[in-house]
């Protein structure tokens, strides 16, 4: 299945490490680039994606504008002024924007005609699960990764740190897909060094991604907990893959399900934060730290690994590595990936 945005030409970001058709390519998805509590009222907040540098500022009525960080008067970045009510400050010479991202005041010259050029380049924005989204290029509508359950009131909502890796998006959301790694790279948080079988598993195609359901008898219990299982519990992980650098997993427990958002945002071609929401809708009065904690320690686990992959880059040329029956999920991202017009030595 093809999955195609069609783009229209802009100017790529200074020192761009994208191709210019990858970037075209990537920039008209939605990203996660903040949580919301890192967005004040009175302090903006600076954020890169795709190597772009962004401005992102609350106005008075706590709605969001995100903008690019730079003040065409000479250069200074936004993000480092403030916020006055509707207006973001330039820290360099107070130079004021509204939430449209247009000049209203420059004061060295209050009573002068503002230039129409003095007007911020402003980008659309939604916030939802905890985190501040945006898309570079707005050419028509893109489906925004779901979690429905983040705002049920029957679940409990969770939102650990981000996690910052020196790697390509690409590879750490395959990570966070592939399914054969449990029994290595997980050894000591909830992995089973002596169950490392693959069952088969399905793979359905979607507009906007894929779905892969997998089923297998790893615990998704941390070591010391297992024994909360019944005995021959079926763990079935449902992997959702929101085009392009977006999945979620369900994790079917026996008295619940607990939802994990893996949204890796390309700061640049081999920088990633990526933001983790996760709710759940059992064990709501256990400790939130020990959520926190396994959650730390399963993504620093894969960190460890992902960082010394090489190529850096996720091959799209399926034939530049070799695939094993287990890779089906890691396979079909690349397709898709592919499929979006990414080049074959893809650099996100």
């Amino acid at each position: 299945m093809t999955f195609m945005v069609t783009t229209k030409e802009v100017s790529l970001p200074r020192d761009c490490t994208f191709s210019p058709t990858d970037w075209q390519a990537l920039a008209p998805f939605w990203y996660p680039v903040a949580f919301s509590h890192e967005v004040t009222a009175t302090k903006p907040y600076g954020a890169r994606l795709l190597d772009e540098r962004l401005v992102i500022y609350r106005v008075a009525d706590g709605s969001l504008v995100v903008a690019k960080d730079l003040c065409l008067h000479r250069g200074a970045p936004l993000s480092l002024g403030w916020v006055e009510g509707d207006r973001l400050v330039c820290p360099y010479h107070g130079v004021q924007y509204d939430r449209q991202g247009k000049c209203v005041c420059i004061p060295a010259q209050p009573e002068a005609t503002i230039p129409a050029r003095l007007k911020l380049k402003t980008f659309p924005v939604i916030e939802r699960y905890g985190l501040v989204w945006t898309r570079l290029i707005d050419n028509g509508e893109v489906h925004l990764p779901e979690m429905s359950e983040w705002d049920d009131p029957d679940y409990l909502q969770v939102l650990p740190n981000a996690v910052e890796l020196n790697a390509a998006a690409g590879r750490q959301v395959e990570g966070f897909l592939d399914v054969s790694h449990f029994a290595f790279i997980h050894a000591k948080s909830f992995g089973e060094q002596d169950n490392p079988e693959v069952p088969d598993y399905a793979i359905e195609q979607t507009a906007n991604g894929f779905r892969a359901d997998y089923i297998s008898t790893v615990s998704n219990y941390a070591h010391g907990m297992k024994h909360l299982a019944p005995p021959d519990f079926l763990w079935r992980r449902l992997f959702e893959l929101y085009l392009p650098f977006t999945a979620k997993l369900t994790v079917f427990f026996p008295h619940g399900k607990l939802h994990v958002m893996n949204a890796a945002s390309p700061i640049s071609a081999r920088k990633t934060r990526v933001f983790v929401p996760i709710c759940r809708n059992f064990d709501k009065d256990a400790p939130l730290q020990d959520t926190l904690d396994f959650n730390h320690q399963v993504f620093a686990e894969d960190k460890d690994i992902v960082e010394e992959q090489w190529p850096e880059d996720l091959p799209m040329n399926l034939a530049d590595e070799v695939h094993i029956a287990g890779d089906k999920s890691s396979i079909t991202f690349r397709k898709r990936l592919a499929a979006l017009g990414l080049g074959r030595s893809y650099t996100a």
